[in-house]
């Protein structure tokens, strides 16, 4: 699997900031429209739609059009390929330190 260097670095960096994470987790519960996603904020709507602009660049999320809706919806897709590139990494870590442990406890064994 190829990962694409650019949309990791558009997505870690979206994600570098409290109101869009705080965004992404309101959407893993269903859509929402910018309206419900300001709600909880003490920043205009305005600038709740820039944050969103910004995870759309970045291919978390998506709008679509439902009448006069426009809910905002997460690219379960996106958070995987996330999850899949850090998983890369925190196996080889957890490898390394399983064979620690197994060292550790060898000397342990010995008088």
């Amino acid at each position: 699997m190829t990962v694409d260097e650019e949309a990791l670095d558009r997505a870690f960096t979206a994600l570098g900031d409290p109101v869009r994470r705080a965004l992404v987790a309101r959407l893993s519960r269903g859509e929402a429209t910018v309206n419900e996603l300001a709600e909880p904020f003490a920043i205009t709507k305005q600038a709740v739609s820039r944050h969103i602009q910004v995870l759309e660049q970045a291919g978390l999320i998506t709008r679509s059009r439902d009448g006069q809706r426009r809910p905002c919806h997460l690219v379960p897709s996106a958070l995987e390929a996330l999850t899949s590139w850090i998983d890369t990494y925190r196996l080889a870590t957890e490898h390394s330190y399983r064979r620690l442990d197994a060292v550790l406890e060898t000397l342990k064994e010995t008088p």
